[in-house]
């Protein structure tokens, strides 16, 4: 579904992604992993087109959109879970939920029935503000406005920061559904390297911008994998 070929990126003068090559297929979930916190949450903005300057191919589908806005790649079916969140503290559950009808034609401006089967705590807090919420219910939140959004492509930057085991598990299994739907390509920047080996189908060790180490869960050697996270 997506492929980046050679892909540089670069704040204002700062050259962060180096080379990068990568595939991200519908129906996976493609885990990155950084060992030095440099590059990753870059690259999931590269495929947002949310930095200043890349070179280099992002194709969607076979269509190179290296160049389009982050509106247009939104409309596309892109979706983006930041880290941080990044909610709206001052609306209410529901509200934010809404927020992601914005890409969204007229007719498709509904709330899917998955948003609450996978995260019921936010039907039972939809009048409640989002800064009201649990850190943990936070990235449920977040995760759902996503979902809101009818999401071809998937972004995930560090889901399980700072939120406790039980939800840990509950965002696990909520990835692990939409991974068997087969039609979301999922990339999953993650530091906790159990939580990724146990969602990944590939993976990627990113070092100051550049991959390191990839392979897909058929060839993970966890030994090798383990080194690459260290050096």
């Amino acid at each position: 579904m997506l492929k980046l070929v050679e892909v540089d990126s670069f704040y204002g003068r700062g050259h962060v992604l180096h080379g990068v090559n990568l595939d991200m297929p519908a129906g996976e979930i493609t885990t990155i992993l950084d060992r030095n916190g440099t590059g990753k949450t870059t690259l999931l903005k590269t495929i947002m087109g949310l930095t200043d300057r890349t070179n280099g191919a992002i194709r969607y589908d076979e269509r190179d959109i290296a160049g389009e806005p982050t509106f247009r790649r939104a409309r596309s079916g892109f979706a983006y879970v930041p880290q941080g969140r990044e909610i709206f503290p001052l609306l209410t559950v529901e509200e934010n939920l809404k927020t992601g009808f914005a890409p969204l034609k007229r007719d498709e401006r509904s709330v899917p029935d998955d948003v609450f089967s996978l995260f019921p705590v936010l039907k039972d807090m939809l009048r409640r503000r989002g800064g009201d919420l649990s850190g943990g219910q936070q990235q449920q939140l977040a995760i759902g406005r996503a979902l809101v959004m009818r999401p071809r492509l998937l972004l995930l930057d560090e889901p399980t920061e700072g939120i406790q085991p039980s939800i840990i598990k509950d965002i696990g299994r909520a990835i692990t559904y939409l991974r068997s739907l087969g039609k979301i390509a999922i990339v999953l920047v993650e530091q906790y390297l159990d939580f990724a080996r146990e969602l990944g189908d590939h993976f990627a060790v990113m070092e100051r911008g550049a991959i390191v180490y990839s392979c897909d869960r058929a060839n993970l050697d966890e030994g090798a994998l383990r080194r690459a996270m260290a050096i």
